[in-house]
């Protein structure tokens, strides 16, 4: 039986929810925390009126940039010199540098295993090896010019082999992209792309790694994603990363929290969790997309999750189609996706505690009791491609309004 709120818990956990509002988000996508974005899967995701501004939650810093390759035009821009600590996103870098003035058919064996595992789900372990190998900070060093990249900046000195303390910004990171996209050898594009299309849901490091660009829009797409400072995932992970207590992505002894890099990356936050979602998306890799935000102190990685969905949902997005579906918000923690609307049936995976999910449609299933609820109606999870009790939906009544049976 997986954890579960007190039911005086769960009801306050409701009523909060449903209370919740966020500064600057559109009250029809938030009311009740059920907000309806249902859409033809096939349709285009149209362009917002021009007097929409970026949707950014109440408390949460960003970082945003959309390029549409097609025009060769931003149709999104905030902040986008602004420097974060790029988290798991500096891979891309550190893997550019592994493969610069080689092809992939040429990397040993293990080095090619580690770039697959570092980009397909967001291996520190590998990034570590890399970076350990070939010259930690230098790494950033030769990439700057290579790229011309104007906002990035190797970890600060206090914190030498602390990769993920890497500065990026968006601009910088849409540069990244467009080089993969455009000007690297095909070999090279090709395969790092490739891996970035095969994003695992679960990083090995036990983390949902599927929000942001991966659950706002359809494939075709290709993410990589960042994330530090949450204790906990959500996600099922393997018996190593079980317990892992904070996503902070480097190599080397433990760092102040309140840290801050020094001269030339002194804008730079290492204290705020942060969280991250970049890559391409729809027909022919039309948009770049680039997300970059820092989340309140005690954030939780369901409430940044969902932040990080709203905000990427609220972005024109040229060549991008949209899932069909209810987006609902959940309570309680350990909450499981089965294959099957029964409690018998096999996990797919946890949730991460209070993330909204995608609800495709409902049905009947296995009667569900936590005192004082009662329900036998489950949720499909398109995204997911299984079930979760309606009983931990944040909505009132047993069903979900407005979204069809099963």
């Amino acid at each position: 039986m997986k954890t579960l709120n007190s039911a005086r818990g769960g009801r306050l956990a409701r009523s909060a929810r449903r209370r919740v509002v966020h500064a600057g988000v559109c009250a029809a996508a938030l009311a009740a925390l059920v907000g309806t974005t249902a859409t033809a899967a096939s349709a285009e995701a149209s362009a917002p009126p021009a007097a929409v501004q970026v949707e950014v939650p109440a408390g949460v810093t960003a970082g945003v940039a959309v390029f549409d390759r097609q025009t060769g035009a931003f149709t999104e821009q905030l902040n986008t010199a602004g420097q974060f600590r790029s988290a798991s996103v500096v891979k891309l870098l550190i893997a550019l540098d592994v493969l610069w003035n080689r092809t992939p058919d040429s990397l040993p064996a293990a080095d090619r295993a580690r770039i697959d595992s570092m980009l397909r789900g967001s291996d520190d372990a590998a990034a570590s090896t890399f970076w350990a190998n070939n010259g930690g900070g230098a790494i950033i060093d030769r990439m700057i010019p290579r790229l011309g990249l104007t906002d990035t900046a190797r970890p600060p000195a206090t914190h030498p082999g602390f990769w993920g303390y890497t500065a990026l910004s968006a601009r910088d990171t849409v540069k990244i992209y467009r080089y993969l996209l455009d000007s690297a050898p095909a070999a090279v594009g090709d395969y790092l792309l490739g891996n970035l299309r095969q994003s695992t849901r679960c990083a090995t490091d036990g983390y949902d790694q599927h929000f942001g660009i991966a659950g706002s829009f359809n494939r075709p797409w290709a993410v990589k994603q960042g994330w530090s400072g949450f204790s906990s995932g959500g996600c099922t992970a393997p018996a190593a990363a079980a317990g892992t207590a904070a996503k902070e992505p480097h190599a080397g002894p433990a760092a102040d929290p309140g840290a801050r890099t020094p001269a030339g990356a002194d804008a730079v936050d290492l204290a705020r969790p942060a969280l991250h979602t970049t890559g391409v998306v729809g027909a022919g890799d039309r948009s770049i997309v680039v997300v970059y935000t820092l989340h309140p102190s005690g954030t939780s990685y369901g409430k940044a999750y969902s932040d990080v969905g709203r905000l990427t949902r609220s972005l024109n997005v040229p060549g991008a189609t949209r899932p069909a579906g209810t987006w609902v918000g959940t309570w309680g923690s350990g909450v499981r996706v089965r294959t099957q609307a029964t409690t018998t049936s096999g996990p797919l995976t946890t949730l991460p505690a209070g993330v909204e999910v995608l609800v495709g449609c409902q049905k009947r299933g296995q009667q569900v009791s936590v005192p004082p609820y009662v329900n036998d109606w489950w949720a499909y999870l398109p995204q997911y491609n299984g079930y979760m009790t309606n009983i931990y939906l944040s909505v009132p009544e047993n069903q979900v309004p407005g979204v069809p049976v099963c």
